[in-house]
């Protein structure tokens, strides 16, 4: 159900945010956060949500450029950020983004596991090929970073490590059986590690969104209005489309999909000294739409 696949873009300050919320203390000041995938998308929302908050903000993102572009949004902002290019979804990749830390002298507080990838198949075109690669790129990106961070966060006696999931471990389609089953492992990953890091100061929690307005969705969501001939489609503004979306997608008590921000500030929250005893969660932000207690 996550999306945020494509170009690399997200909405600069506050343009989600009704009435331009400012920040409260979440004690991350001179807190270091690593953003896996944050060169688009959500990523690049959560990104922003901790930068916003005070923490030093290491963006990762496949490439070198694809991460320096949200780097130079935050730092044009007159935030701390930088970057630690690789493709997590490798252990090459993995090894960089660590070689760039170490080279940068840069000790991680806060891991948000946040890269991942969807694929559109269905049961029939899904090949034993497509099945590993989803759990590479959504199971094993978040493991390999898991293993080389964590060490570090234990001997200094503190951590937080946030994995980005998706409402469809508990609420899977027909179609993508090999996404939601590769998601479908970060709930136990989340208390079992929680549970490995138990009185270490170390937390470990879970946000499973349902769809994000991110520009990505967006864009689909004209394309199939164009398609389908929805008349939200002629509104600039997204909102009424997002709400048609929603009622089509994933209906749920609030009537809309979730913004970037949203997800972000669930994040930077999870990330702070207020969030000390949550700790081994999936937390769903879905609206409401899944309405099981599991």
């Amino acid at each position: 159900m996550r999306s945020g696949r494509g170009r690399a873009s997200f909405d600069p300050p506050g343009k989600q945010r009704p009435g331009g919320k400012g920040p409260i203390d979440l004690d991350l000041h001179g807190k270091t956060a690593l953003v896996t995938g944050a060169h688009r998308g959500t990523g690049a929302g959560i990104a922003w949500a901790l930068a916003r908050e005070g923490a030093h903000v290491v963006v990762n993102g496949p490439s070198e450029e694809a991460a320096a572009r949200t780097t130079r949004i935050l730092v044009a902002a007159g935030h701390a950020a930088s970057i630690a290019p690789g493709d997590v979804a490798t252990q090459d990749g993995a090894n960089a983004v660590v070689a760039r830390l170490v080279e940068a002298k840069r000790d991680i507080d806060i891991l948000v596991a946040n890269y991942g990838t969807a694929e559109r198949r269905h049961w029939v075109d899904a090949d034993d090929a497509a099945w590993l690669a989803m759990y590479e790129k959504n199971v094993l990106s978040a493991v390999r970073m898991i293993r080389a961070l964590t060490p570090g966060m234990k001997a200094r006696g503190f951590g937080r490590v946030i994995l980005v999931g998706t409402i469809g471990t508990t609420r899977p389609a027909a179609r993508m059986p090999h996404y939601y089953a590769a998601k479908s492992a970060l709930p136990a990953i989340t208390v079992s590690l929680a549970k490995e890091l138990g009185g270490s100061g170390v937390t470990v929690n879970l946000v499973s969104p349902g769809l994000i307005a991110t520009a990505e969705v967006i864009e689909m969501a004209r394309k199939r209005g164009a398609r389908d001939s929805w008349p939200e489609v002629a509104d600039p503004n997204p909102t009424a489309l997002m709400r048609r979306l929603a009622a089509n997608d994933m209906p749920n008590p609030v009537g809309r999909v979730a913004t970037v921000d949203e997800v972000g500030d669930l994040v930077a929250f999870l990330a702070g000294s207020r969030a000390g005893f949550i700790n081994g969660q999936n937390i769903r932000i879905d609206g409401g739409a899944v309405d099981v207690t599991v």
